[in-house]
């Protein structure tokens, strides 16, 4: 890209705007087909998950899952009396794992034969983009075929917009080398409910702010309220069916008026205030309107095959909307690839896409949920099973948790899965499948499962069923 002079107009058959998961993958699987392939990315190679999102963010959780288990180090026969945590090593580890993470997504790209543009891609026409760095444009790229891949960035609320030092978001939040003494975190999706149980278990005095009437509201109710629990044993508040008001930022922190349904409303203080509270797409500044893509409440509209509103150009992951999640941008992906070379692709189901939260416990889940059913008017027979009763567990240490399986009363296939505790992310490969091939209880039980393991719970859960 370097050697690209301003008059210069480069042709591709398929040029990706982002290298992040989704990009990244439909970067791969064009060139693989034998396409002239070429991915622009104003930053690091990676996107956001490699660089500011889901790495980064798991490996600080695993330094907070160290330090926890480090605490309950006796119970185990481990003695670690002077035991710290340091958040200036555990954000350098994080850094380090997502530089390597990055310069392994720019190693696959030039093994699949991918050019890779630094800087901004600009629509001047649905075939043609300005690349712009540092302001400056310094050449051009036509192609045959777009792919829009800007991902998606935090959302932000009047009156508590982000200053990066008493009121932050979650990008802010991966790169702070001091543990602040209190936090509000507004919001309880994915996002909030993994930074407050990161910043809690380093020694942060946590309160959660939701105001659906339960954290995780996407997700099983029965789920939700474990992890409630869980979390306010760790001494994290949780205050859902709220909401805050009439925030006000000091030199020493933030206060703000505290509203929960019912109750009268307090006067709440925190030394910082994280707003996690939703992502919206990349959309501005790339010039959508010349090439003719249609956008609204914030992301590019498309079909099904992932197509926009301009022939040509497709858009897939966290810009595209839906579930944001870095492998349903993969997913998307491998449909907009085949769409443009003319293969059929089986479209992307809501239902089949699964869904991790990576605090501790963890949950993990797929398909319908019980409250989810009832709305659809959909007769289920619900299976569950422990952790307690696993062997697993009990050797863990982690007795918290459960497997909740749904199986259709009509015909008997699985409808969805939830899993919570510790290790429970793990176990969603196995659910992602069963969903997939509609598998029945019986089917489930008649695997045989390795003793002893977490996924033994799974063949439990399906037992009080078949």
């Amino acid at each position: 890209m370097d050697a690209m002079s301003e008059s210069s107009v480069t042709q591709y058959d398929l040029a990706l705007i982002g290298s992040g998961s989704g990009g990244s993958e439909a970067a791969m699987l064009g060139a693989r087909a034998g396409l002239r392939v070429c991915i622009i990315e104003k930053g690091a190679p990676g996107g956001v998950c490699v660089n500011w999102g889901c790495i980064p963010t798991k490996a600080l959780l695993r330094s907070a899952e160290m330090f926890d288990s480090l605490k309950k180090g006796a119970s185990f026969g481990v003695s670690a009396p002077d035991g710290a945590f340091d958040l200036a090593a555990a954000v350098k580890r994080s850094r380090t794992v997502a530089g390597k993470m990055s310069k392994g997504v720019a190693f696959m790209l030039r093994k699949a034969g991918v050019e890779f543009l630094q800087g901004e891609a600009v629509f001047r026409s649905p075939t043609e983009v300005d690349i712009v760095r540092e302001g400056s444009r310094i050449g051009s790229v036509h192609a045959k075929h777009f792919i829009i891949a800007t991902g998606g960035r935090p959302r932000s609320i009047p009156g508590m917009e982000p200053d990066r030092r008493r009121v932050i978001t979650s990008r802010d939040a991966l790169a702070m080398t001091a543990l602040p003494a209190s936090m509000l975190v507004l919001g309880g999706g994915a996002i909030g409910v993994e930074l407050a149980w990161f910043y809690a278990t380093a020694g942060t005095k946590v309160t959660i702010v939701e105001m659906a009437d339960r954290l995780l509201p996407q997700e099983d109710g029965e789920i939700s309220e474990a992890l409630r629990r869980s979390l306010e044993k760790t001494g994290i508040r949780v205050a859902t069916g709220a909401k805050l008001e009439n925030v006000a930022v000091q030199d020493d922190g933030v206060s703000a008026a505290l509203l929960i349904e019912g109750k009268e409303d307090e006067r709440v203080t925190a030394e910082q205030l994280l707003v996690a509270v939703g992502v919206g797409g990349n959309t501005e500044g790339i010039g959508l309107e010349a090439a003719g893509v249609c956008v609204e409440r914030g992301f590019v509209v498309t079909d099904a095959s992932c197509r926009t509103s301009a022939p040509g150009i497709y858009a897939i992951g966290d810009v595209r909307g839906g579930m944001l999640l870095a492998h349903k941008a993969s997913a998307e992906a491998e449909i907009a690839v085949k769409t443009i070379l003319g293969e059929q692709s089986a479209p992307l189901h809501d239902s089949h896409i699964p869904r991790c939260v990576y605090a501790e416990p963890s949950i993990a889940s797929i398909g319908l949920s019980e409250e989810q059913a009832l709305q659809e008017g959909v007769a289920v027979h619900i299976g569950r099973s422990a952790f307690a009763a696993s062997g697993k567990a009990n050797a863990y240490g982690s007795l918290e948790g459960m497997v909740k399986l749904l199986f259709s009363a009509e015909d008997g296939r699985m409808l969805g899965g939830h899993c919570i505790g510790h290790g429970a992310v793990e176990l969603i490969g196995e659910l992602a499948l069963a969903l997939s091939f509609s598998a029945t209880a019986g089917q489930l039980t008649s695997v045989v499962h390795a003793h002893p393991t977490l996924s033994e719970s799974i063949r439990e859960a399906a037992m009080q069923v078949s």
